[in-house]
């Protein structure tokens, strides 16, 4: 980003209220639904995630361990901040038995499949 667009969306607010979006590989399993995020930079306290049978929502937050003035910079391509995902799940989740698990900077979240529903026959009974 140039340094004039960078300035003129400070100016507007806009550059403040930017939330980045988390890139995210998900996959399945027999068994399993998997997501994948790389996450570097970011600890287990700064990081929300929410599940339901349908929809999974990661959200987080990277910080800057040293403040660097923005002129200083002769590159700057990392995100800083705010950011957040949504993913329509394909197929129906326990999300009660999810897990998730933060190791070398890639955050793995494996949820169950619902079982299959079985279908009965019921005997009438008079």
């Amino acid at each position: 980003m140039s340094k004039a667009k960078n300035q003129a969306q400070e100016e507007e607010g806009w550059f403040e209220e930017y939330e980045g979006q988390l890139a995210v590989d998900a996959y399945q399993t027999n068994d399993e639904v998997v997501v994948k995020a790389p996450i570097a930079g970011v600890k287990p306290q700064d990081l929300e995630i929410s599940i339901t049978d349908e929809v999974l929502t990661v959200r987080g937050k990277r910080s800057q361990e040293v403040a660097v003035e923005q002129a200083d910079y002769f590159c700057q391509e990392c995100y800083w901040g705010a950011f957040s995902r949504t993913y329509v799940l394909p197929v129906p989740v326990d999300a009660d038995r999810a897990q998730a698990n933060l190791k070398d900077g890639i955050l793995t979240i494996v949820i169950p499949k619902q079982e299959k529903s079985k279908t009965r026959v019921l005997k009438i009974t008079s």
